[in-house]
């Protein structure tokens, strides 16, 4: 028999091997070539620009957020469809715009970071995709979404298909809220269309001297309203965060910014189907503070920091303040009791002495709502003397602002606990997670005054028509403490579940916290609520 040694069919074979591995290899090295293209972005002058700037790349910025090498990216090679204006002639991959998934101390979290140096990190509609495209994943598998915004706006030469995008990215937005966290990042230029996904979103954290946000900028409002002002005096990091309220904290430079936000993250439930994370600590949920009872002067009128308090009652001291310069007298942020994070609102008696204005009011309630969506508990530590008064709060507002704060205590779920540490009058008592407004447990200190006003304000609407001296007066404020101020008076009527010791404070809010952890509340269907807005 013979045998044979190469056949037609066997060399067809060969070359079509060889033609399969060459194609292989083509695809290989124009696939590589993408790849390095999409990870220089706009090119080496571009990032030396961004550099000179102060600033990061969109690709530096994941990697000091994100745990090393979790970092999985979706759309490196995605390109846009625009045709005008010789757009075919630029297509760069990735269209201005990375997006993926990572972890932050292990934790998923869904991702997007505008890239400045391809086309302004400017939105086009499949750059919008790409945007929304994450978003729907966090959804889906219960993540918070992080987006790093530093883009110049809408991409002008797709008109209104780049509009339609900002559109898109609102619109899940909305439908996402309180579903997981939403966390922007401002880390460059935010303006026109583009602020509004920001505001949307739970946090906004900006870079001081490097990104700013304004519907119009300096230029068109020089046309309208003739006001020259810079970049910076109308939309810079400082302004939103002390004036406007837009920025809830505010950092010097992309490094600390990122950093500051993967310590936030730890703090936060990956969405509101999970428990508040909890982490270990060496901090005793039976830890006695002595220091806590010299904290409230004796004289009524004198102020102190209530973030002595805070800090002393919280595991390690470790609070995360959000808008630490906007309506300072109150305090709102994040801590851990005995491991498990916490949502904490106080007034602050340094300012306004801690009086309650429509700042204060739109700052707690924001805030307030947050811990509820995602099962946070709050705790309230009052100290109050009313809403501040004057024509100026009355004619903006004060009554349907104020109303928000209260809407917002009344409508949480969560496990609510209060302590008055001192003064709690008036309307302002109520709103502050009374017990009329379902407050779960509600402590007071021994010194601390609950009624409609102070004594003395009492005193002289009581008398004012009587001609009292001074000994008299004096002696009807001390009588006036004592039948109606009085803590005493409150816990006799059920509106206090005790009166503690100011150095007890930390564990008896560990022990109802205990208490609390699987408090469920069955509310009334509706579609919607209808906040005073």
């Amino acid at each position: 028999m013979k045998t044979l040694t190469s056949s037609p069919l066997t060399n067809n074979g060969s070359h079509d091997t060889k033609t399969h591995k060459a194609s292989v290899n083509t695809i290989e090295t124009a696939l590589n070539h993408k790849r390095r293209e999409a990870i220089m972005g706009g090119g080496s002058k571009k990032i030396s620009i961004q550099h000179a700037k102060g600033k990061l790349t969109a690709r530096e910025r994941l990697e000091v957020l994100l745990d090393p090498d979790s970092f999985e990216e979706h759309g490196m090679f995605v390109e846009h469809r625009c045709h005008n204006f010789a757009m075919e002639e630029n297509k760069p991959p990735g269209d201005g715009v990375i997006t993926g998934f990572g972890t932050i101390n292990g934790r998923n979290v869904c991702i997007y970071s505008q890239d400045f140096t391809i086309m302004g990190g400017s939105l086009s509609e499949t750059n919008a995709k790409k945007i929304c495209r994450v978003m729907d994943i966090a959804a889906k598998i219960g993540a918070p979404i992080i987006g790093i915004n530093d883009s110049g706006g809408a991409r002008i030469q797709e008109g209104v298909d780049s509009l339609s995008g900002y559109g898109e990215i609102f619109q899940r937005n909305v439908n996402y809220s309180g579903v997981i966290p939403q966390i922007s990042l401002i880390m460059g230029p935010c303006a026109g269309g583009a602020v509004y996904s920001p505001a949307l979103t739970d946090f906004t954290i900006m870079v001081e001297d490097s990104s700013y946000m304004f519907v119009t900028g300096p230029d068109v409002v020089k046309t309208v309203t003739h006001e020259n002002v810079t970049q910076e005096e109308l939309g810079g990091a400082s302004v939103h965060a002390s004036k406007s309220g837009v920025a809830h904290v505010t950092f010097a430079n992309d490094i600390h910014a990122l950093l500051q936000t993967r310590r936030l993250l730890n703090l936060l439930p990956l969405s509101n189907r999970c428990n508040v994370p909890r982490r270990s600590t060496t901090d005793s949920p039976d830890r006695v503070a002595m220091s806590l009872k010299t904290l409230v002067p004796q004289d009524s009128n004198k102020p102190y920091d209530m973030k002595e308090l805070v800090h002393t009652i919280i595991d390690e001291g470790d609070f995360f303040e959000i808008q630490p310069e906007f309506a300072k007298n109150l305090i709102i942020g994040f801590a851990t009791m005995e491991g498990r994070s916490v949502g904490i609102v106080a007034n602050q008696p340094l300012h306004l002495a801690g009086c309650l204005d429509i700042e204060a009011s739109l700052k707690g309630a924001r805030f307030i709502r947050f811990c509820d969506a995602f099962n946070i508990p709050i705790i309230s530590l009052v100290d109050v003397p009313g809403f501040l008064p004057g024509t100026a709060q009355e004619h903006n507002g004060i009554i349907k602002h104020g109303a928000k704060l209260l809407y917002a205590y009344a409508e949480a779920t969560v496990p609510k606990i209060t302590v008055i540490t001192r003064k709690a009058y008036g309307g302002a008592y109520i709103v502050m997670n009374s017990k009329h407004l379902k407050g779960d447990i509600n402590y007071a200190w021994p010194n601390s005054e609950i009624a409609v006003m102070g004594a003395k304000g009492a005193v002289e609407v009581l008398f004012k028509r009587q001609n009292l001296s001074e000994a008299d007066i004096a002696k009807k404020i001390s009588e006036y403490q004592e039948r109606f101020a009085s803590p005493l008076i409150a816990a006799a009527r059920g509106y206090i579940d005790d009166v503690i010791k100011p150095q007890n404070t930390r564990w008896k809010i560990c022990y109802a916290l205990k208490m609390l952890q699987n408090k469920k509340v069955d509310t009334p269907w509706r579609k919607h609520d209808n906040l005073p807005l």
